[in-house]
């Protein structure tokens, strides 16, 4: 493990210890923002993270700047306990967040400790108690989705699965220190309120981040890209099966007339072998972005996209990607499933597909290209409004009381 040296944090106010483990995805990004709420707060501010992440931008960012309100730590798992409870990925996570303020707590007193994936171990929370002892603390929960279908979300039926989670989650809201439980899906607020009486006000709702920015003109653009004339249908971020990208790419080969499909972001072992294989069939010729999108990449890529793709599979949570779009003013085809098809109900966004059939698809593509620019009106569109890192800092610090 390395940590800072206690001597440099004798006689200095408390700090604010961020625990995340894993840098993929958008998990670091939490981590980053949640530093930057609460350093522009007045608060040192230290992140905690295992030491696979030294070479992560983030990290060399942090150690570059050697600033005295923001260090990082590297702290690698434990030993696995006794009698292989650890085999059970919320126990063991539990241990980790445990084992991590153990080490870092003699060293920099916490005034919060912030869990930006508070899934790891949130139903491990009833058995366990809190990983922090007595010290305040609040998570971010991501991916509670047992409450969907009573809030008319569309979700597979898996009663026994959502009773059993409902009942751990009523029980996790009560563990000693929580100030708070964020969630970045709005419907788990307002379920909170009608099941949880008194304890409801713990659980409140985070808008999923996007930075403030505008759009840029579609053809400069386009032109910093390399992007051709014509329509573009944008498929962004991690790029896995999950994307829908193979019905896309079979719908789309079937299309005499179709866009220019753009897939921006790293892409799985699978994913990738599929695309080398099949991408290149399509008219227009795809154009695949396999590597990390930089901000300045990623704002190109939604000003110069007419359409985004949101066909998900399998993926009820909430999307960072509808987010974007959202901000940049260009429509969607969306499932109808989880919170994108929540938020997009009504077809106000853009179309909303309830399969990934080929005549879905090809149906919603050709809607979409043909739809007035400003018709439909989001049916959530007062939450989405909601989704800048202005907001999303604010809601920390005001979490932390």
């Amino acid at each position: 493990m390395a940590t800072p040296d206690a001597s440099a944090r004798a006689g200095v106010r408390k700090s604010v210890l961020i625990i995340e483990p894993n840098f993929t995805g958008h998990r670091w990004r939490y981590a980053q923002w949640a530093a930057e709420a609460y350093t522009e707060a007045g608060y040192p501010c230290l992140i905690v993270t295992e030491s696979r992440n030294e070479d992560h931008r983030l990290a060399r960012k942090i150690a570059g700047a050697a600033r005295s309100d923001l260090e990082i730590a590297f702290v690698d798992p434990p030993e696995p306990s006794r009698g292989g409870l650890d085999r059970i990925a919320y126990l063991r996570h539990h241990h980790y967040f445990r084992y991590a303020y153990g080490l870092v707590a003699p060293f920099q007193p916490v005034a919060l400790v912030v869990v930006p994936y508070v899934d790891y171990f949130l139903y491990a929370l009833p058995f366990l108690g809190s990983p922090f002892g007595t010290t305040p603390w609040l998570g971010i929960t991501m991916r509670s989705s047992f409450h969907h279908r009573k809030v008319g979300v569309k979700a597979p039926d898996r009663r026994l699965a959502n009773a059993i989670k409902s009942s751990l989650f009523r029980l996790a809201v009560r563990t000693k220190g929580m100030r708070a439980l964020l969630s970045i899906d709005p419907t788990l607020p307002e379920w909170s309120a009608q099941a949880l009486g008194q304890r409801a006000t713990a659980v409140r709702y985070l808008a999923d981040p996007f930075p403030d920015t505008r759009a840029d003109e579609p053809a400069t653009a386009r032109a910093r890209l390399g992007l051709s004339a014509g329509r573009h249908l944008l498929v962004y971020g991690s790029i896995t099966d999950r994307k829908g990208i193979r019905e896309l790419v079979a719908a789309l080969a079937q299309m005499n007339d179709a866009p220019t499909l753009v897939v921006a972001g790293e892409q799985d072992g699978d994913t990738r072998e599929f695309l080398h294989t099949h991408a290149a069939r399509l008219s227009p010729t795809p154009v695949v972005l396999d590597h990390f999108i930089t901000n300045e990449m990623e704002l190109d890529l939604f000003s110069a996209s007419d359409v985004v793709w949101l066909g998900y599979k399998g993926h009820y949570g909430m999307s960072g990607v509808l987010v974007q779009a959202y901000r940049f003013g260009k429509p969607v085809i969306a499932t109808a499933d989880g919170l994108i098809g929540w938020f997009c109900r009504g077809g106000g966004l853009g179309p909303v597909i309830d399969d990934l059939e080929p005549a879905s698809i090809i149906g919603a593509v050709n809607a979409v290209f043909a739809r007035n620019r400003t018709e439909g009106v989001a049916a959530h569109g007062q939450l989405l409004e909601r989704n800048t890192l202005e907001q999303f800092k604010r809601t920390l610090q005001e979490a932390m009381g």
